[in-house]
């Protein structure tokens, strides 16, 4: 059963839970797409949190999907990778550069991966509309008011989940 079907009108009109349901649907597919394409999960997760920004954005705009959601999904994470292709290849550094910084030393590299892998599994303990809210803030860098409109809340509402999410990832994290 496809989810486009029953619900394009509410998500054309940002109702939170159809978004989240979308989300929850799509997300992993996403991500699975992305990660055969570019062989990188952290590059994977980027494309899917962008496919998802860049569908928010155009149904904020009044663009977005008009007959179906996957494909359209889709067609946002075919363009990230096809993109991310695009782009020059980083200069690469003489050997001498790289151990010439302390921060690039292979210790705190993976000490810094390990922490993103952490704080991405401590999102995940929140409740969709809390990580949301978080990932809009901080990630995304939205502001409250954005977000608020985006989700249809009151902003009172945004920061009252944005405030619970911290505290319960205050918790997870033992900070």
């Amino acid at each position: 059963m496809e989810i486009e079907d029953d619900f394009l009108e509410k998500i054309q009109a940002l109702e939170p839970t159809v978004l989240v349901a979308v989300y929850d649907r799509y997300n992993d597919a996403l991500f699975r797409y992305a990660y055969r394409l570019l062989g990188d999960r952290d590059r994977a997760e980027d494309c899917v949190a962008e496919t998802f920004s860049r569908f928010l954005k155009a149904i904020h705009e009044g663009k977005g999907p008009r007959l179906a959601v996957r494909p359209y999904l889709y067609r946002i994470a075919h363009n990230w990778i096809t993109d991310y292709y695009r782009r020059p290849s980083p200069e690469t550094e003489s050997l001498s550069e790289n151990y010439s910084d302390p921060n690039n030393n292979p210790e705190t590299l993976t000490n810094d991966k390990l922490e993103q892998v952490f704080v991405r599994n401590a999102l995940h303990n929140l409740t969709p509309d809390q990580r949301q809210v978080i990932v809009l803030k901080f990630l995304e860098e939205w502001e409250t008011a954005e977000i608020a409109k985006a989700l249809k809340k009151p902003v009172g509402a945004v920061k009252a989940l944005q405030n619970r999410g911290l505290r319960t990832l205050k918790k997870i994290m033992k900070v």
